[in-house]
């Protein structure tokens, strides 16, 4: 395959896939029109990111296994076009609920493309190129969250709240189109059924952790103890299915274990950043413009260097681009220290720059580990796993910068993780060489 045609593929692939981050931010900006269009509180609406973020987790392992089983490229597609029905659907709804049930369909539409589309560049990009290929990716998705509040902010004061659904529809229908023809086909491997046992209780262990972790009403000893049981089923059915949706043998590999840890951490102390900045510069007096500028700098810093880590991957190694990212994690939250109420914009930009590029340079290499680690045959259901691990890093970070922001606690937890997946990271590495050697 020439590198034209990669190249058509891939654009296929990121036209679509990038509009999941944009309409996971988007939105955030135009809550206070929506709310008042709807003739609902903003505590209510809130619900359309919160079913928006659960939907997300708790459907990409799913979505991961069922391209495995029906083929990769196919269920990819199913999604792109549930996203384009159901973001149209959006701009026709007419109260809250009616709302909530139209971006929870896009947000499956969402969850089933993500996953296949990684699983698709893992089948059809050379090995060699996929350090690269994923940097690009890491680069598309982290601009798509960058630009999702500006791009909000513009279509809503040029048009209405409605717009922001109606961006997508060009996008969604050139993906579509494209990835028609020009993506091949993935083998289907269709041995068993999907374990629909597994798949209902991982359904509700995330849901019910998703929502513990985003509304603290829903802590209480029901919950916990419905979350307990349910875990205690979805072990015991995994390892009588014949065709688990999750394999815990997976993660006896290092590489696997320690690929999604990293992503988790790294997540974790990435979103608790964009969480407790804006609550601290407020604080400082710091415009809301000066803020939403800065928080684009972090964006953009951390997508610019999503692509950099994955082209320094293959001249050092993934191992070595995590261990740096993380050194260069552990430095950032360093600096975290010396936000006080006297400190300047230039200080702040300063810091946020090398934090976004601390948090974008080893994403790619964390997830070439990932999907490199399994066979072929189960790149869907190993990418699915890899987004639930990051996206509950993003929820930890919501939960812990609620409980401790605007303490130095926050730093030195933030320090502690960091740290944390440093050692990993090293661990992972030496185990690495030590192998390469003895063979």
């Amino acid at each position: 395959m020439n590198k034209t045609k990669h190249n058509l593929i891939l654009g296929a692939i990121l036209t679509g896939t990038f509009l999941v981050p944009v309409n996971s931010t988007m939105i955030a900006v135009g809550l206070p029109t929506i709310s008042s269009d709807l003739k609902v509180s903003v505590a209510d609406i809130t619900w359309v990111v919160t079913i928006y973020l659960i939907i997300m987790a708790v459907a990409q392992p799913i979505a991961g296994k069922l391209g495995d089983i029906y083929g990769n490229k196919k269920v990819m597609q199913i999604g792109f076009i549930l996203f384009f029905v159901f973001s149209i659907a959006c701009t026709f709804a007419f109260n809250l609920i009616s709302l909530i049930i139209f971006r929870s369909l896009q947000a499956l539409g969402g969850a089933l493309a993500t996953p296949n589309a990684t699983a698709v560049i893992r089948h059809v990009m050379p090995k060699d190129k996929l350090s690269n290929v994923f940097g690009f990716f890491g680069l598309s998705m982290g601009l798509g969250a960058a630009i999702g509040p500006l791009l909000g902010a513009g279509l809503i004061s040029l048009f209405s709240w409605k717009a922001i659904f109606w961006v997508n529809i060009p996008f969604l229908m050139v993906s579509i189109i494209l990835s028609w023809f020009i993506v091949p086909s993935v083998n289907e491997t269709k041995k068993h059924a999907l374990d629909m046992v597994g798949s209902f209780c991982l359904g509700i262990i995330l849901t019910l952790f998703t929502l513990m972790l985003s509304k603290s009403e829903y802590i209480n000893v029901l919950s916990v103890l419905v979350l307990g049981v349910t875990i205690a089923v979805f072990i015991y059915q995994e390892r009588a299915a014949k065709s688990p949706l999750i394999e815990f043998g997976m993660f006896k590999n290092l590489h696997f274990s320690s690929a999604n840890i990293s992503i988790l951490i790294n997540n974790f102390v990435m979103y608790s950043t964009v969480l407790f900045v804006p609550i601290l510069l407020e604080s400082y007096n710091f415009s809301l413009n000066s803020i939403g500028a800065l928080l684009f700098y972090f964006s953009l810093a951390m997508s610019l260097s999503s692509w950099l880590g994955g082209r320094l991957a293959n001249r050092l190694g993934k191992g070595k681009v995590i261990i740096l990212s993380f050194i260069l994690l552990s430095f950032t939250v360093l600096l975290y220290f010396g936000f006080t109420s006297g400190t300047s914009y230039l200080y702040v930009m300063i810091v946020l720059i090398f934090g976004g590029f601390s948090a974008g340079i080893g994403v790619a290499s964390m997830q070439a580990a990932s999907m490199e680690s399994v066979s072929k045959e189960k790149s869907g259901v190993a990418s699915g796993i890899y987004s639930t691990f990051r996206y509950i890093g993003g929820m930890m970070a919501s939960v812990v910068v609620s409980i401790v922001v605007g303490t130095s606690t926050l730093y030195v937890a933030l320090l502690i993780f960091s740290l944390i997946g440093l050692l990993v990271s090293i661990g992972l590495n030496k185990k690495v060489e030590l192998k390469i050697r003895a063979s």
